[in-house]
């Protein structure tokens, strides 16, 4: 199936153009001493006019085996991008404006940022609900996605949890993902998984 490219969209996230828009679906969540059980999920990824990020959402809640929802779950939400050198192109750190135009408007600029693999080298960060970031690095070659943890920050509140892998990939037209992770004194081991099909498009900021 081919991708469709919004020509408004960032150079930098034409390479995640597959992600763009608005994700719904079902898949299965487990892990060692707690049972399986079935999820419905909800995602957005919108690109916001001008930036190179894709803002990132995803509300989950629990089913019954019916199909039905039983209960809200949990949410994440926070950014995605590809990796390269931050400079006086860039906001930040706080809210200080750019002091220069970007070096990467052109296909060949982004081009360059490839690893000697082909890859694009990525940048997601996210956040959730209980007192835990986290820091993923990873690769995005074609239609697909890998995600490790970098770094994990908890607050002095939050549950043990020390590791996360993801995998995301476009399968048919439909977004398919998969989540391992090392919590609660665990090794890293499978947790969740979803297949999504695409409900519409998120709008940009």
């Amino acid at each position: 199936m081919p991708i469709e490219i919004d020509a408004s969209l960032a150079p930098e996230l034409v390479p995640l153009a597959w992600l763009v828009g608005s994700w719904e679906g079902v898949g299965v969540l487990g892990y060692p001493g707690s049972d399986e059980r079935q999820f419905g999920q909800h995602i957005d990824f919108v690109a916001p006019h001008g930036v190179g990020y894709l803002h990132y959402t995803a509300h989950s809640w629990l089913l019954t085996d019916d199909g039905e929802l039983s209960s809200r779950l949990t949410m994440e939400t926070g950014f995605w991008q590809l990796s390269r050198p931050r400079g006086d192109e860039d906001a930040g750190p706080g809210m200080i404006p750019p002091s220069a135009e970007s070096r990467y408007r052109t296909a060949e600029s982004i081009e360059a940022l490839r690893d000697e693999n082909g890859d694009f080298g990525l940048d997601v960060s996210l956040v959730h609900p209980g007192g835990i970031v986290e820091q993923y690095i990873g690769t995005a070659k074609a239609a697909q996605i890998d995600l490790a943890t970098d770094v994990v920050a908890r607050s002095q509140s939050a549950k043990e949890y020390s590791a996360a892998k993801r995998l995301y990939g476009l399968v048919g037209g439909e977004l398919m993902w998969a989540w391992d992770m090392a919590a609660g004194g665990h090794e890293l081991a499978s947790h969740a998984s979803a297949r999504l099909k695409k409900v519409d498009t998120a709008a940009a900021d």
